[in-house]
């Protein structure tokens, strides 16, 4: 049986969730809860394994109150349910190893399928968020790509071919500590790695064609 808290200051939305999970096989909510005092008090005397909470509680935040939860030495999982979400939250929510985010707008059968994949000790990102995540990065790479200069595209491109520093130098006229700026200055503002990692960049942007080495 896995117990359950449900956080959210919307009194019909906590009936609503606490009906679609009372529904699920072994699955029992032991109490709700209207903001983090409640959830904390509601913690200590039911010991649930599981706690939904809502990402925006009023003037409190689902996140804070997660992580006041861990202090206190809850050590439950924690999904959170949320209608909207920053890019900023997710990416702390996914730094807070937090076990769940479902989206509110989530059909019943997925808020289901949701539950019991964080019980059974794994992650669950509702895959809307995770793309839309997904297309966020993409863009990021585009508008970076369109930061670069003439000079660090003609190098990016360069590095794409797998010159050396000295060939590049050579191809574009310039020395070699030249290069080494330039292939610094690419690095950094499409955040790549290494050189390697620049190379496939190039290379899946349509940059430069692969050639098969004779």
């Amino acid at each position: 049986m896995i117990n359950m808290i449900i956080l959210d200051d919307h009194p019909l939305v906590r009936k609503g969730i606490c009906s679609i999970v009372s529904s699920g096989q072994s699955m029992n909510v032991v109490g709700e809860a209207t903001n983090s005092r409640e959830a904390l008090a509601l913690m200590e005397r039911t010991q649930p394994d599981l706690v939904l909470v809502d990402l925006n509680l009023g003037n409190e935040n689902g996140l804070d109150f997660i992580q006041a939860a861990r202090r206190a030495g809850h050590t439950c999982k924690y999904m959170i349910l949320t209608s909207s979400v920053t890019r900023s939250e997710l990416q702390l929510a996914q730094s807070m190893q937090i076990e769940g985010i479902c989206l509110k707008e989530a059909f019943p059968e997925d808020l289901l399928y949701a539950v019991e994949v964080v019980a059974r000790g794994r992650k669950y990102y509702d895959p809307v968020l995770m793309g839309s995540m997904m297309d966020d990065k993409q863009a990021k790479k585009e508008q970076d790509l369109s930061e670069l200069t003439p000079k660090e595209l003609e190098v990016l491109m360069s590095l794409g071919k797998g010159r050396s520093n000295k060939e590049i130098a050579s191809a574009l006229f310039i020395t070699e500590f030249t290069v080494k700026k330039h292939v610094s200055q690419v690095l950094a503002k499409l955040e790549l790695a290494d050189r390697t990692q620049a190379a496939l960049y190039a290379l899946s942007k349509g940059l430069v064609q692969f050639e098969m080495q004779r």
